[in-house]
């Protein structure tokens, strides 16, 4: 989180100050290839937005994370808003809206239907952390006025709305500049600047784009630093800002192996070859910390031993809003704990 959040904020910083402006494909490459071969420059962004977080975290919910995170938030909209009509009005962008949106029943059936399904809902464990407790930590916080169904469905809407919109922005443009849409990790960090190269006011789009990439990320980073921050405190009894600076120097080193493996450690290749520390740690987070977690989770809220279903629906339908039936109990005890097993094991194998 930290690493690729350190990289949206320098290129937010790059295309502000114009470092990438008038580079071709390759310049850009290279450019990027310089950025991961640079462990000072990583060191200093990572360690900026580790920092940045705990120093907001140490404020509080209400007062740190909550009054930053909402007009991050709003602001992620509006320019995510803004560049996604940017890109339906590119030249050849309804190729690449056609792409997006319309289904191809051949590749499916190429790939699989069972492993995009997979694939599915493993990024869904991603994208909405709930397997490794930064959902539990806001939720711990809500007001017992509203229902936990209620503000669930909200945050899946919003991240299916936001998920939506990104698509909207990437591949009318990808299309537009002639760009593969299937370029993987580097589609953000080598092929998008290059189109933003091409764009009337480009330096200001690409710079709003990152800037909204930031915003996502701090989010994210904030998410996973609240949680640590309230462990701390909650266990070894400190106040928040003693737990904060804990926290961040635990942090500032933790990220170090995932900086140097694209450099000093490069030599270091865990999954294979060409794989880095960072391809382990995402498969570690993506592939069992978050199946694992929300495995445990849910147990934890179905079975006697555990918290127990009277407990759950007490908890669950208190407040206004969307309760969750009761009909729907034997789906939680019995078929959701063996979907995620089966997602653990299919990202094993």
């Amino acid at each position: 989180y930290t690493t690729i959040a350190g990289w949206m904020l320098y290129y937010c910083y790059a295309m502000f100050t114009g470092k990438l402006a008038n580079f071709d494909t390759n310049g850009v490459k290279a450019h990027f290839n310089q950025l991961t071969q640079s462990p000072g420059t990583m060191i200093l962004f990572t360690f900026l937005v580790i920092i940045v977080g705990f120093l907001i975290c140490s404020f509080g919910l209400q007062n740190g994370v909550e009054k930053i995170t909402k007009p991050m938030m709003i602001a992620l909209i509006v320019i995510m808003i803004i560049l996604a009509i940017n890109s339906l009005t590119l030249s050849g962008g309804t190729e690449g809206l056609s792409f997006y949106l319309y289904p191809d029943i051949n590749k499916v059936t190429e790939v699989g239907l069972l492993n995009v399904i997979v694939q599915a809902m493993n990024q869904s464990f991603f994208t909405l952390s709930i397997g490794m407790g930064s959902m539990l930590i806001f939720g711990s916080y809500q007001d017992s006025n509203s229902s936990i169904l209620g503000e669930s469905s909200m945050i899946a809407v919003l991240d299916t709305f936001i998920a939506l919109v990104s698509g909207l922005i990437i591949f009318p443009a990808c299309f537009a500049y002639g760009v593969e849409p299937d370029s993987g990790p580097s589609l953000v960090f080598i092929t998008l600047p290059n189109i933003f190269n091409k764009m009337p006011l480009g330096q200001l789009w690409g710079g709003l784009f990152f800037l909204f990439m930031t915003f996502a990320a701090f989010s994210t980073v904030i998410g996973v630093f609240e949680h640590l921050c309230a462990l701390v405190t909650d266990i070894w009894k400190v106040s928040r800002k003693k737990s904060a600076l804990i926290n961040t120097l635990i942090m500032l080193a933790g990220a170090l192996p995932c900086i140097l493996g694209f450099n000093v450690l490069s030599g270091f290749q865990p999954l294979g070859k060409g794989s880095n520390i960072l391809d382990l740690e995402d498969f570690i987070v993506s592939n069992l910390l978050l199946p694992i977690g929300s495995f445990i989770i849910v147990l934890f809220c179905t079975i006697k031993k555990g918290w127990g279903m009277e407990n759950y629906y007490e908890e669950v339908n208190k407040g206004n809003g969307a309760k969750m039936p009761k009909f729907i109990a034997p789906y939680l005890k019995y078929i959701l704990p063996i979907i995620i097993l089966f997602v653990l094991l299919s990202g094993l194998l």
